[in-house]
């Protein structure tokens, strides 16, 4: 896991990067930079992640982001979330709030990277006991960091969770993506994601993965998106994963504000 992470860094100090529009969603790798002062984004997205023993995500849920102040965004995903179990009964109804703050606290200069920290708390708003949340409050702790070159954009970096839930244990993940706007409408990239294992048993759908994942975003204007990604793990447990969404954004700027 230690080699798996070290060549991740290596990978986000070497290779070429640019900012580009959107970052982190589709994606699981997140990024650095923060809703700009007094702007908003919404996002209204479905989420899967299959094993070979279940199917859990979202669908709906939706996301909300704010600009608060300069270099500080306030974050809120309110899920309604999805466990299919092989065997077993499945369930549906509300999940876990997600509640996080991203702060960027070095600015992208032409040599220097853009660096930030988005942590993260996902309340137990989720009935555990039928699959839609995990009973305790949990903590993400990432370090992301970007940089630009043309049309050309990067973005990656890792952290920690803290899970007390019973029969949970603390893991690490780190990922880095690369991503080419193709037009002023179309934006591709792909990413290498790796997450530890986050259950002390070892249950299925919670040992250590790394997903190679492909996605991109089609602008239809400048201020609604398509969003989409779909991958597969090439390490570790078997996961499919895949995301589909549309995203908003406004701001203060905006004429009809």
């Amino acid at each position: 896991m230690r080699l798996r992470l070290l060549f991740l860094c290596i990978l986000l100090l070497i290779l070429p990067r640019t900012p580009i529009a959107q970052a982190g969603p589709p994606f699981l790798t997140d990024d650095p930079e923060p809703v700009p002062f007094r702007h908003y984004e919404a996002y209204f997205f479905s989420t899967l992640d299959r094993t070979a023993y279940q199917s859990q995500g979202d669908a709906p849920a939706v996301e909300f982001n704010m600009g608060a102040i300069p270099n500080l965004q306030l974050h809120a995903i309110v899920p309604m979330s999805y466990y299919f179990p092989s065997p077993g009964p499945s369930a549906s109804g509300l999940g876990d709030i997600e509640l996080g703050v991203k702060y960027r606290f070095i600015q992208e200069t032409k040599y220097r990277p853009q660096i930030g920290t988005f942590p993260l708390l996902l309340a137990p708003s989720g009935c555990a006991s039928r699959g839609l949340g995990n009973g305790r409050l949990s903590a993400k702790l990432p370090l992301w960091a970007q940089k630009s070159w043309g049309k050309w954009t990067s973005y990656g970096g890792g952290g920690f969770v803290f899970n007390p839930a019973l029969g949970m244990r603390n893991y690490v993940f780190g990922g880095i993506l690369v991503q080419r706007e193709l037009t002023k409408k179309l934006i591709l990239g792909g990413e290498l994601f790796d997450q530890g294992t986050s259950s002390g048993n070892s249950l299925p759908g919670t040992r250590q993965s790394t997903v190679l994942n492909a996605g991109g975003y089609y602008n239809f204007t400048p201020k609604f998106s398509l969003l989409f990604s779909a991958g597969h793990s090439i390490q570790g447990e078997a996961h499919a994963v895949a995301y589909l969404g549309l995203y908003w954004t406004w701001g203060s700027r905006d004429v009809s504000l």
